[in-house]
Formats: structure tokens, C-alpha cells, sequence
């Protein structure tokens, strides 16, 4: 999530402070990103920068609301749908790619470390589903833990067939 579109979302509800968007983002994240509080008022000062943020101060403490150009802005976002063309930069596929170029033996190596670790996390995340509320009627913060739960579980599983399938394609180039 974009830091700057997830503070936007939070100023659709109406005006914050600084404080109350670092810890509103955290909150809808379910704690999974935290933010650094400079990094909140820096994108805060380009939102304004860029018309999307409006600022009001009142007893030394500074809100911020969203502007007729920040909802289209979020509209925007809300609509737009992620390409993968080019791929996105993603380290575990930098590894793999950049292996093969050191030869088969090296590069089916790095698949089965990148295998062995993929593994033992994802173990670990489907411990920590586990442990969580997986009540459909959960709401807030831990139904959104819950559902970055699910997300990284899903990832690792397919992240794990993508190794698979690299792993027979380089043994099927090596014969």
C-alpha cells in the first residue's frame, strides 16, 4: 500500500492530525506497516504541495483534510488496477534470475535454499493464522491482521510453486 494513497483513504472520514493518521494507518494495516511519523508529515507536505491535503491550525496543532482534487486523486486509485508488465521488482525472482547466469548447478542451489527458508516462513505464517481470530465477524485492526495474514500464506504457497516450476525448467535446459 502507497503510504500516500493510504493516508488520503484515512482523510476521506474527515480532518486528523499527523498522529492520528500514523496510528489510523497502523490500525488499518493491522499493524503489519508501521510508519515512521517524519515519513507521515513528509507525505503530507507533498500532499499539500500538490493540492490534494489542506491544512488548518488551531492551538499550535495542525489538521489536515482532503481536497476536492485528493478525492479524485483517491477515486483513481480506489479504480486502478496493478499491471504486471514488466513484472514487479521482486527479490526473490532477482535472486533466481540473476543465478542462472552463474549456471544450473548454482542457480538450482539458490532454489533450494530459496525453498528450504520459503518453507520454514511459511510454516511459520500459517502458525501465526492460527493463533489470530479467523471470526468472519471480526472487524478493525484484527480483521485486517487476519487478511495480511492470509495474503503472505497465499504468497509464500505460490512463490513455492514458482520455484517448483523454475527448478523443472532449469533441469529441463540442463539436459
Amino acid at each position: 500500500m502507497a503510504v500516500r494513497e493510504g493516508l488520503l483513504a484515512l482523510l476521506d472520514a474527515g480532518p486528523r492530525v499527523g498522529h492520528q493518521l500514523k496510528t489510523g494507518f497502523e490500525a488499518a494495516t493491522g499493524g503489519v506497516w508501521p510508519l515512521n511519523v517524519g515519513q507521515v508529515y513528509t507525505t503530507l507536505d507533498r500532499l499539500e504541495r500538490d493540492g490534494l491535503v489542506a491544512t488548518a491550525e488551531a492551538d499550535g496543532q495542525r489538521t489536515y483534510s482532503i481536497t476536492d482534487a485528493g478525492t479524485a486523486a483517491l477515486g483513481a486509485w480506489w479504480e486502478a488496477v496493478g499491471g504486471d508488465d514488466p513484472p514487479p521488482r521482486d527479490e526473490l525472482m532477482l535472486k533466481v534470475l540473476m543465478a542462472l547466469d552463474r549456471g544450473p548447478d548454482h542457480a538450482l542451489a539458490v532454489v533450494t535454499a530459496q525453498r528450504t527458508a520459503l518453507l520454514a516462513l511459511l510454516q511459520r505464517r500459517r502458525r501465526d493464522q492460527r493463533g489470530r481470530a479467523t471470526d468472519p465477524a471480526v472487524g478493525g485492526e484484527a480483521l485486517a491482521a487476519v487478511l495480511v495474514d492470509d495474503a503472505l500464506v497465499l504468497r509464500a504457497e505460490a512463490d513455492l510453486r514458482w520455484l517448483d516450476q523454475c527448478e523443472a525448467r532449469v533441469l529441463q535446459a540442463r539436459r
